[in-house]
């Protein structure tokens, strides 16, 4: 979970220009941000994996006679032997990298499962006995593979929300700094204004969303911001400095009135 979490976490915000660890995220933020990866997709494959073994005993139960029950096991034992087909498929998708674009956990998933399949005792019928050592190692190769298979999954997923987040920035919290001094704060969207110099925070910023907050350090955005050309600002709250959170505006459609009403 850390692993992912961590992989997740430095997708996300380098997309934004920030280091994981320059904002400072503990390790139990780490385990918390995993838990995007479980969605309902991965808990259907996780059910199958755990459902298909039991089949013919499902069967069974519901009253399927024999001669079926064994034609559907003898299905399931040839499914098991095609490991060797799977880490083939894995090995050449590894070589056509480049054309998978997002589907690249393809690869090393198909590795894994062709060398778990390999472990089962369907597979092993009519071969020799695997010595202890030769199993530990097929096992310790597959969960490397499916190490790699959350590594990129987890780092495609925080690009993703991170292109999410950045193109709805109008939702997020609103951010309004009142300074003491004019800042070297600009960007597309950004409103500045000078109330005078009778007021101690004489220069108010607007028109900025907060990505994150830590420590009293507020990392903003300006509302046009662009991956490609716009900074990431970092506001440290101190007694120069007063920073206003607000709520971030809907669209304007939903959070328009309907006629008629007062």
């Amino acid at each position: 979970m850390l692993y992912a979490g961590y992989l997740y976490i430095t997708a996300f915000y380098s997309y934004f220009h920030l280091g994981t660890f320059a904002v400072g995220f503990d390790s139990l933020e780490f385990a918390l941000r995993s838990l995007r990866l479980v969605t309902l997709p991965v808990f259907a494959a996780l059910a199958l994996v755990f459902l298909v073994p039991h089949v013919p005993e499902l069967l069974s139960l519901l009253g399927v006679d024999e001669p079926r029950v064994r034609a559907v096991r003898e299905r399931g034992h040839r499914l098991a032997r095609l490991g060797p087909l799977l880490i083939a498929v894995g090995v050449v998708l590894m070589a056509l990298w480049r054309h998978l674009h997002s589907f690249t956990w393809l690869a090393p998933l198909c590795v894994a499962a062709g060398l778990l399949l390999g472990q089962t005792s369907a597979a092993a019928r009519g071969r020799r006995r695997r010595r202890g050592w030769e199993r530990a190692l097929s096992l310790l190769v597959a969960g490397v593979f499916l190490m790699w298979v959350v590594a990129l999954e987890a780092g495609d997923l925080g690009r993703r929300d991170a292109r999410r987040a950045g193109d709805r920035l109008m939702n997020r919290v609103a951010v309004v700094v009142l300074s003491t001094e004019r800042l070297s704060m600009t960007g597309p969207g950004v409103a500045v204004e000078d109330l005078g110099r009778d007021l101690h925070y004489r220069y108010r910023y607007s028109g900025l969303r907060l990505l994150v907050e830590r420590d009293h350090r507020y990392y903003v955005l300006p509302l046009g911001w662009r991956h490609d050309r716009d900074a990431t600002y970092v506001i440290e709250d101190d007694d120069s400095v007063r920073v206003e959170l607000r709520p971030g505006s809907r669209r304007q459609a939903a959070a328009a009135p309907r006629a008629g009403r007062p």
